[in-house]
């Protein structure tokens, strides 16, 4: 089942208990001095902060007092985190370290016949170098590995920079529901010179 909902037994801030071990971390993300691990109740607060830095241009734009930003902020990530737990409980959710640094998340379902990743979000300071495209890298390994059809993703119609790596490594549009674009990669594709 692609989407499984938690029963309501379970806390929706917490994340769902891991179904599957983790894959072997790719050379190319241990060479960048990534490690993942699974998410848990304590890292919420830097989820909270990786969320507030991804909307911060938009709201950099919106004439609220900061107090109201912040609340507004506190809501919308719940409402996401508790979205991904309860429709995506199967995922990996996966902390992104670098040198011992919180940097990022990784959600990902491993899911037949195509993987869906759920979201990836890297701090400002951590993007473009080589992070992203390392774990598309890994995701098209774990693909093959699983013998599965390929890779499912959505993207912010404003997120360019995310679309043109994804362009980059073979993803295709296959749909539009504003702000998302649908993209998929497919194991028989061609594949554009990265």
């Amino acid at each position: 089942m692609r989407f499984q909902r938690l029963t309501n037994a379970a806390a929706p801030s917490c994340f769902p208990a891991a179904r599957v071990e983790l894959p072997e971390l790719s050379a190319a993300l241990q060479s960048l001095g990534i490690r993942v691990r699974r998410a848990g109740t304590d890292d919420l607060p830097f989820l909270r902060e990786l969320y507030g830095n991804l909307r911060a241009d938009e709201l950099a734009q919106v004439p609220w007092p900061p107090g109201a930003k912040e609340t507004f902020l506190d809501s919308q990530f719940d409402l996401q985190h508790r979205h991904f737990v309860n429709y995506f409980a199967a995922a990996d959710f996966l902390l992104l370290e670098q040198h011992g640094v919180a940097i990022g998340r990784y959600y990902l379902l491993r899911a037949q016949p195509y993987y869906l990743i759920v979201d990836i979000a890297l701090q400002p300071a951590s993007r473009q170098r080589g992070i992203g495209s390392a774990l598309l890298d890994w995701a098209k390994h774990l693909v093959q590995t699983d013998a599965a059809e390929g890779i499912d993703l959505h993207v912010d119609e404003r997120n360019l920079s995310a679309q043109r790596l994804y362009k980059r490594y073979g993803f295709i549009e296959t749909g539009r529901s504003s702000p998302y674009i649908g993209m998929r990669w497919s194991r028989g594709s061609i594949e554009q010179a990265v």
